[in-house]
């Protein structure tokens, strides 16, 4: 079985460009929608996204909607807590693939690590 885990190095998820999400007033409050939109740089990445380590600057404290946690995910999307395995593997690889292509490194090496290659 799969089992979701982030990976080191890929940092898909900080590419935050808003127009890849026009429904995020959908499930952000408006005080959690202008924390989002701060976060964006003007290329589209978290301001906090080194691109070089490729790792988030601000990791321990980063905001909830940032974290693949249960309670997180019911709140934005009504996920139940026994469905976020998968979902969450879903939405990373839409993520990476999105970001960095369907056959890049970063999508490869994902697929492995959370069990979707062998």
């Amino acid at each position: 079985m799969a089992t979701w885990q982030c990976i080191e190095n890929c940092g898909a998820c900080c590419h935050l460009d808003p127009r890849d999400r026009p429904d995020l007033d959908q499930y952000l409050d408006p005080d959690d929608l202008q924390l989002y939109l701060s976060l964006v740089g003007e290329d589209g990445w978290c301001r906090n996204f080194d691109p070089v380590a490729r790792r988030c600057g601000i990791y321990d404290d980063r905001p909830w909607f940032c974290r693949v946690e249960a309670q997180g995910y019911q709140a934005m999307f009504g996920i139940e807590p026994a469905e976020l395995n998968d979902f969450a593997i879903d939405c990373c690889l839409e993520q990476i693939e999105g970001v960095y292509g369907d056959r890049s490194l970063e999508a490869l090496r994902f697929q492995r690590e959370v069990g979707l290659l062998t």
